[in-house]
């Protein structure tokens, strides 16, 4: 697992702490005995597709998909030919309505994150069929430290946080400085509750918008 180049500056020391060589070892030992999602060249994929210097808006999830070729390194996102999980399937499904997208034939959220969507989850790993199993860890301390440095280097971007597990890191937010746009969380469990009509993607164009940016084109058909 190597940080790729456009994030090296910013976290080589963080990558240099005790905790992450630990980090690493827990990983390495648990692919020895299970089967871990993503593969080990897909755990720092986000980061891959969406450099920190074109880093605009943070859409932030909260571990892997847990099921068989489902997880790549993109929050929410799964690979051409995948079946949509449930929560992906609402998030399109809001998509439409807000947007006035087709419904994409691919779950594959990388058009995006070449816009500058950095699609990051908390928890970077995930045991096979086990949600949260990697779970305080030792990822939840990296993926702050990316959250702190993209509050404290970044002028200006929008942070796009769904669902209570999300609305905690905005402690970690200069809301003076940057846009903090909330709502529930895609699941089954709180779609229903206040993401659907929530028009999270036109109130991030608007927030872009505000910060002098280009929009993101949302739609993947």
């Amino acid at each position: 697992m190597n940080v790729p180049d456009g994030w090296k500056k910013q976290l080589d020391g963080e990558i240099a702490k005790p905790y992450f060589a630990e980090l690493v070892q827990f990983v390495n030992d648990e692919r020895k005995h299970h089967i871990i999602h993503p593969a080990d060249g897909d755990v720092f994929a986000a980061l891959a597709a969406t450099p920190f210097q074109k880093t605009r808006v943070l859409l932030l999830g909260q571990d892997p998909y847990h099921g068989e070729d489902q997880a790549h390194g993109l929050s929410f996102s799964v690979r051409d030919g995948v079946p949509f999980p449930r929560s992906l399937r609402n998030i399109f499904k809001e998509l439409q309505a807000d947007q006035g997208c087709e419904m994409p034939k691919s779950g594959c959220l990388l058009p995006w994150a070449r816009q500058g969507v950095l699609l990051l989850n908390a928890v970077l790993t995930v045991r096979t069929g086990e949600a949260n199993s990697h779970k305080a860890k030792g990822w939840e301390t990296f993926t702050d430290a990316i959250i702190r440095v993209l509050n404290e280097e970044k002028a200006a971007m929008v942070f796009l946080l769904w669902g209570g597990y999300a609305f905690k890191k905005a402690e970690l937010i200069d809301s003076q400085k940057h846009r903090i746009i909330r709502m529930a969380h895609p699941s089954p469990l709180s779609a229903s509750r206040g993401f659907f009509g929530s028009k999270p993607f036109s109130k991030t164009n608007n927030a872009l918008k505000e910060l002098e940016q280009q929009p993101i084109d949302w739609c993947l058909s």
